[in-house]
């Protein structure tokens, strides 16, 4: 036990212990399933509301029936499971004859859609903040590991430059290709061959519009490396916002802005 002890922590990023495409296939595969899991969120927060708001509708008929009726309407209630009920209120999304309600057919398409399904705009934000928070974790987690027994960033400009060098290898296994700053906080990071979406493919025979829709699909793989960097920085004391953007594959910007960063 004495020996294994005294055997000094190996910090060499460059000699890692799994293999490196598993990070890649991870970083593939965090988009799609953080998008499964919003839309199933999505639909089961839709279907409580739908149901909500039919027991409103049924209560609501029930106490405005005559006293005549009475003896009639507890017929209808106790039958309610052998009946097919018509609901006219269109914001209850449903369908007497398939029985399925707005949600639950949104989902149905998501599931069917194979590759990867367009999102709104509801279902964008969710994943971006599910991406960003997995990312911040990761951020904080690798600069308390590799930073321990090293000389810590002292100033906003050194913590960039460890987050270029140091994590970007460990990370991605290449340094940021070019780093630019006003010297007033904010810092515009260009990686051009960035890794994740350097497996992404664009059609060019399909015109100008299939690579917009790549740069759009891609947008949404630089959410958990905004989380990383801003992790990371919060790490090592430093408050930053942090924005990323991608013109041409497989190029991605980071732009960061730190508290109190002036233009």
């Amino acid at each position: 036990m004495s020996r294994l002890s005294q055997q000094p922590v190996d910090d060499d990023t460059l000699n890692p212990k799994v293999a490196a495409s598993a990070l890649d296939f991870l970083l593939i595969e965090l988009v799609p399933l953080a998008q499964r899991i919003t839309e199933q969120l999505h639909a089961r927060e839709q279907a409580l509301i739908d149901e909500y708001k039919r027991s409103r509708i049924f209560n609501r008929t029930a106490s405005k029936a005559p006293a005549g009726h009475k003896s009639q309407t507890s017929g209808d209630e106790s039958n309610a499971g052998n009946t097919n009920v018509t609901v006219t209120d269109g914001s209850l999304g449903k369908d007497s004859a398939s029985g399925a309600t707005g949600a639950e057919a949104a989902q149905a398409g998501s599931i069917t859609s194979l590759g990867f399904p367009a999102m709104d705009e509801s279902t964008r934000e969710g994943v971006f903040f599910r991406l960003d928070g997995l990312g911040y974790r990761v951020g904080q987690g690798l600069v308390e590991r590799f930073s321990a027994n090293k000389p810590r960033p002292t100033t906003p400009l050194d913590a960039i430059k460890f987050i270029c060098k140091d994590l970007w290898i460990l990370v991605f296994r290449k340094q940021i290709d070019n780093l630019k700053t006003n010297h007033r906080g904010i810092f515009v990071l260009t990686d051009n061959r960035f890794q994740p979406l350097s497996r992404m493919s664009v059609d060019r025979r399909a015109g100008p519009k299939a690579a917009e829709e790549a740069i759009a699909r891609a947008q949404t793989y630089l959410y958990f490396p905004c989380g990383m960097i801003r992790g990371a920085l919060s790490g090592l004391g430093i408050e930053a916002t942090v924005e990323a953007s991608s013109i041409e594959m497989p190029m991605a910007t980071f732009q960061i802005k730190t508290k109190g960063a002036k233009p």
